[in-house]
């Protein structure tokens, strides 16, 4: 019985080395990234942590599981952003030579909270999230996005700023899959499921789940 690639590989598919087994390749421990998240870059899907930028601060960026990151994808972190309530926007105390006695001035900066996508997201290429922004499970960000707000669960956005296109699924599918949660099931019951998750059979999988939850 064969239950899908090790989560645990950075490499998962042998004939092509650009797709990255995102977990495996961090360092920063404010970026978490559940099993089967990956990065697809032809270049160095190791260095995803390039794309998160400014990751100077304690908010953190959280991918669940099984999504898809395009190339060129760009995370904003909090440490971009710049006071906007003083006269100058410029940072002079990161220069230092006595304009570091005035770095508590400037980073007394409101925290936009953690960036957190959901579960199975797909992300496009070159796609840029911004700080604090929460993308719901099964969402779809279209390529070369700009997403500054929510995303709703299975949401297609596109766009600068990224604006809904459509729901993927009707609010009653929606609310069958964000109850059921088949991304938490374990891989074998996964791997049985595929021909219904790469279906569109919604009611099919929810009696899987029934199922699941009966002693």
């Amino acid at each position: 019985m064969h239950s899908g690639p090790d989560p645990n590989q950075s490499h998962p598919i042998a004939a092509h080395p650009r797709v990255c087994f995102i977990k495996n390749c961090l360092t920063a421990p404010n970026i978490i990234v559940g099993d089967y998240s990956y990065y697809d870059d032809p270049s160095d899907p190791e260095g995803f942590e390039r794309n998160v930028l400014y990751n100077y601060g304690v908010d953190r960026l959280i991918i669940g599981k099984f999504c898809a990151i395009a190339t060129g994808v760009k995370f904003i972190m909090n440490g971009a952003n710049h006071k906007l309530d003083s006269i100058s926007t410029y940072p002079f105390p990161i220069f230092g030579q006595g304009w570091e006695l005035y770095l508590d001035q400037m980073l007394n900066l409101p925290s936009r909270g953690d960036t957190v996508i959901g579960n199975d997201v797909w992300i496009g290429y070159e796609s840029v999230i911004m700080p604090g922004v929460q993308i719901g499970d099964g969402a779809v960000i279209a390529a070369k996005s700009v997403v500054v707000k929510e995303v709703p669960p299975y949401t297609i956005v596109g766009g600068n700023p990224a604006r809904p296109i459509r729901q993927r699924f009707s609010e009653a599918e929606v609310a069958k899959l964000l109850e059921i949660r088949w991304w938490d099931w374990d891989i074998e019951t996964i791997t049985q499921a595929l021909p219904l998750l790469l279906s569109q059979q919604i009611d099919a999988l929810y009696t899987i789940a029934q199922a699941r939850q009966t002693p």
